[in-house]
């Protein structure tokens, strides 16, 4: 069997594993952890020594432009964000889900940017930091579970957090 990994940006967000574990019994115990910094370089440096066969859970913080603040997103495909232009590039739907279908868990699409999205006129969404990266990297077993932290609001998203300045 393939080996299976936690991934996440930040220590702060150890946290979030934990509530994972006891709120939806998702067993991670005998999963790797990983803390890769913030953003695709980080990412890349990161992960690109592991087996694409590896079972992948990203647990962590994102924005949404209206989800609850405190509430959970499944990611069912991920996207990069850039409002400005519009070019081709490889789609990214490559995320299985973790969780059966339940209640309190929304199953959305997440962008993912290089800085902090302060506005959107996207909704029903969750915006982060490192997704699409992980995804292009290829592993065929590719998990996301996202935090909603703030309504795109860096403020407070720090009050919550103590995350990246």
């Amino acid at each position: 069997m393939a080996k299976k990994y936690v991934v996440m940006a930040e220590e702060g967000e150890h946290k979030l594993l934990e509530q994972v574990q006891e709120t939806f019994g998702l067993d991670l115990s005998d999963a790797e952890l990983i803390y890769t910094g913030v953003g695709g370089i980080n990412i890349i440096r990161s992960l690109q020594g592991l087996d694409r066969e590896a079972e992948i859970y990203n647990i962590g913080y994102a924005g949404s432009a209206n989800f609850e603040v405190g509430s959970w997103a499944e990611v069912t495909e991920v996207r990069l964000n850039h409002p400005n232009v519009t070019y081709k590039e490889p789609e990214l739907k490559n995320l299985s889900p973790a969780l059966p279908s339940r209640e309190g868990v929304r199953r959305a699409i997440c962008y993912t940017n290089c800085d902090f999205v302060l506005a959107s006129e996207y909704k029903d969404c969750v915006f982060d930091m490192e997704l699409a990266f992980i995804a292009a990297l290829g592993f065929k077993h590719l998990h996301s579970l996202k935090y909603v932290s703030d309504n795109l609001s860096l403020h407070s998203y720090h009050d919550l957090t103590h995350g990246v300045e």
